[in-house]
Parts: C-alpha cells; structure tokens; sequence
C-alpha cells in the first residue's frame, strides 16, 4: 500500500508547479546581483574551459540566454574574446591575452565556476512563499504511514503538530521508532518547491543544492529562471556526529566561496536530530544557538570578515531522543518546542502487529504462535517489549537459516537462537578469570 501511496506523491509533485516561480531575468540588471560577479563568473568560465560557446556558457553557468549574449558582446567589445567560428548559430570562442590577465587575476580572488547565484532576498522571498501548508487527517496519516504500526492516540498527536509546522520533540524508550517516524514525516509533503543551486551575500557565493541531500525533479520549464531547480521537500537527519561548525557557514579556502549549513540546506523541510543529547555538540550549546530561530523562524549567519546577515528559518525540526526532557532542556527552550510527543513501550497487540506485518512483507513462513513466542521470549530475556525486538530478531532468524543453508521460515527454536543472539546476559564477576 505505501508504495502506491509514495508513487501518487511523486506524480503528483511532479506535474505541479511550485508555489514561488521566478522569471528567467531578460537582462544583467534583471539578475539581482552585482554585474561585477556575474562578469567573474563568466570569466572565470570561459578561463577554464579554454574554448566554450555561448551555448555551453549558458548549461554551465545556468544563464538566461539574453544574458550569457549580453556577456558574450560585452567581453568581445572590450576585446577579452577571441571568436574561434561558428558552430551552427552559436560562437565559439576563448580568451585573448588580455582577457586571461583579467581571467587570472578573478580567478586567484575566488575558482568558484558553477551555477549563477540568485540574491539572499531572492532566496528569503522564495523561501517564505514557499512555507508548507499542509493537510492530513487521521486516515491519510495512517496511509502515509502505513508501514508503521501507529496508534490511533499517537496519530492524533501527530497530525496536529504536522499542520502547525512547529518544531516537534520525540521522546521515550530506546527501540520503539521515534527515529523511523521522523524520517518518515517527509510524506506529508505532496507538493515540489524551487531553489537556488547557490545563493549571494555581499558579493560573496554560498553553495546551496547539494545532490545528496536535494533530490531534483526534472521539468521541462522554459519560463524558470535557470538559477533555480524544481526539487522535492528536503530531509536532512544528523545524530551523534553533529558538531557546532555544521551550523555555521563553511568557507573553502581554495574555491573561495562558502557551503550552506545544515539548517538553511534544509528549508522548506525537515531537520532531524535524532539521539538528540548524545551529539559532540552540548545540548546547551544547541538549545542556545537556536532559540531564536525557533522562535521567529530567522536565523543568522556570519560571513568571514565579520558580515552579518539573516536567513529564513522555515524548516520543521524534529528532535528524537530516549533520555528525559527535563534533563536537556530548561522550561524556556521547552516552550519553544510546541510538540511533545512521547512514544511509550509497544502493547502485545502492536507487537504483534510489527511482528506480522515484517513477516508478511519479507514473505516469511512463520509456524503458528510464532509473534506470541517472540513475545513470551523478549519479556523473558529484556522484561519489556520494544518495536525493534520485532523486526530485529527476525532479521537473526534470516541469517540463522542462511547459514543453516536452508529456507527461511520462523520457528521456535529459531527465534530461541535468535533471541540468545540479540539480547545481553549478565557476566559473572570471575567469568574473564575463567575464561583464561
């Protein structure tokens, strides 16, 4: 069912247009950022490449066409460009020796050669327009979600903090999904968003679209300014490995321009810190860092010699954890977080339903009683039953048969094995001793 769901999400992001749409610039002026980069850029492209064309100015730098020619005739009149010929309608080209001296020196400022930026009020202003509205109720929930055993108290505490888009904290004992949920929130999102592959501040360049995190949406749309991509909602997960700096602009020394942070590459989506408490990062440090954004949805960032300037904040921050609350976060960060949703211990019947549906999804052969016989066996050995205990020792049991060289199918004395594989015993005090 959730393949079917995912796949009329994606149709239908797909054939939609994003709710910000910027105009391809008929003109320089009309790019919104200072002439000079623009001329840099093209510059340091055409040094690089040696021989380019008008043509293949346009799919590197992602330029309007009447722009790329407006750059093409003024560098030619100001004798930088020798044309080479033609191919078909288009020049061919390089740079005189005059041109490379001025290539040179922009390119010992900065080797930055890729897509044309769009302006930081460019980018607040499609960012802003672009704030999920989005409408779910209990039944289109439990589809979206459907390849998750949720409870109807638990979806109804979900959907609410999804509509008001507020930051969400997930909390509660280790193994019952916090992290499985979060990552999936990202469903609710039936629509596609545009963005800039990099953005300018003060002249200066931040890479904004990073392929591993945004996933494009191929469109054929002549009428889309061709600095921005069509994409789907953004998701970006951090646990333990979160330090500081990835909150920051990071600058590169080499290129000369800077790579967005985590936050901003995430806007207009979501931001999972998952274990939160447990990152390199203190949860004071972070709880400070963001109470602002939080707050008013704005953040700010610091370019290397010292300009401030702001940011939009509109990403929905999911904050997963199994340690206590209170003990992370003092009363005014908490009230921030408007959500809090605790996910308690699965009940028999749900783990039993995990249990089912793993089973049924992997087409795995259980003898009868088998989800009672896990069950019986977890409470033995772990005295609680988790979500993961499910799904878990079922993926054991897989490997017990594989390497039993026989088919896979659930049975007692499998899960026995399984079970004495996944959980922990206690060590007796002179059991090193012995083993020696």
């Amino acid at each position: 069912m959730i393949s079917g769901v995912l796949e009329e999400l994606e149709q239908r992001a797909a054939s939609q247009r994003a709710a910000f749409w910027p105009e391809p610039p008929q003109d320089l002026e009309g790019m919104g950022i200072p002439e000079s980069l623009v001329n840099d850029l093209a510059l340091r492209h055409i040094y690089l490449k040696g021989t380019t064309s008008i043509r293949t100015m346009v799919e590197s730098l992602r330029l309007p066409p009447l722009v790329a020619e407006a750059l093409f005739a003024g560098f030619r009149k100001q004798q930088w460009l020798d044309v080479k010929g033609m191919i078909g309608n288009d020049y061919s080209f390089s740079l005189t020796a005059q041109g490379r001296a001025v290539a040179t020196e922009r390119f010992q400022l900065c080797q930055y050669a890729g897509p044309a930026p769009v302006s930081i009020r460019d980018y607040d202003r499609a960012t802003r327009a672009q704030a999920p509205k989005v409408k779910v109720d209990r039944s289109r929930l439990r589809g979206l979600l459907s390849d998750l055993v949720l409870t109807d108290r638990l979806l109804d505490q979900l959907g609410p903090a999804i509509i008001s888009q507020d930051s969400i904290f997930l909390y509660g004992p280790t193994g019952n999904g916090k992290t499985s949920l979060a990552e999936r929130l990202l469903r609710v999102y039936d629509d596609v968003i545009v963005m800039p592959y990099a953005v300018e501040v003060d002249g200066q360049i931040i890479i904004l679209y990073d392929p591993v995190v945004h996933q494009k949406v191929e469109v054929e749309a002549e009428d889309l300014d061709p600095r921005w991509l069509v994409a789907k909602r953004p998701c970006i997960t951090t646990g333990g490995e979160l330090v500081a700096t990835m909150l920051e602009l990071r600058f590169d020394e080499l290129s000369g321009n800077y790579a967005a942070p985590l936050q901003m590459k995430a806007n207009n989506g979501i931001f999972v810190i998952d274990d939160f408490g447990r990152q390199v990062i203190s949860p004071r440090e972070l709880l400070n860092r963001w109470i602002v954004p939080l707050d008013r949805r704005v953040d700010y960032l610091t370019l290397r010699y010292g300009i401030k300037f702001q940011i939009p904040f509109e990403v929905l921050v999911v904050f997963s954890t199994n340690l206590d609350p209170n003990e992370l976060a003092d009363e005014a960060f908490l009230r921030r977080i408007q959500n809090k949703i605790y996910l308690e211990a699965v009940g028999p019947a749900v783990f039993d339903e995990i249990f089912r549906k793993f089973t049924e999804t992997r087409k795995l052969p259980a003898e009868p009683g088998s989800a009672e016989t896990l069950r019986a066996l977890c409470m033995e050995r772990a005295g609680n039953l988790r979500a993961a205990y499910a799904i878990d020792v079922t993926k054991i049991v897989i490997s017990i048969c594989e390497y039993e060289q026989q088919p896979a199918r659930i049975t007692r004395r499998e899960l026995e094995r399984a079970v004495d594989l996944y959980f922990t015993r206690p060590v007796a005090p002179d059991a090193t001793a012995e083993g020696q």
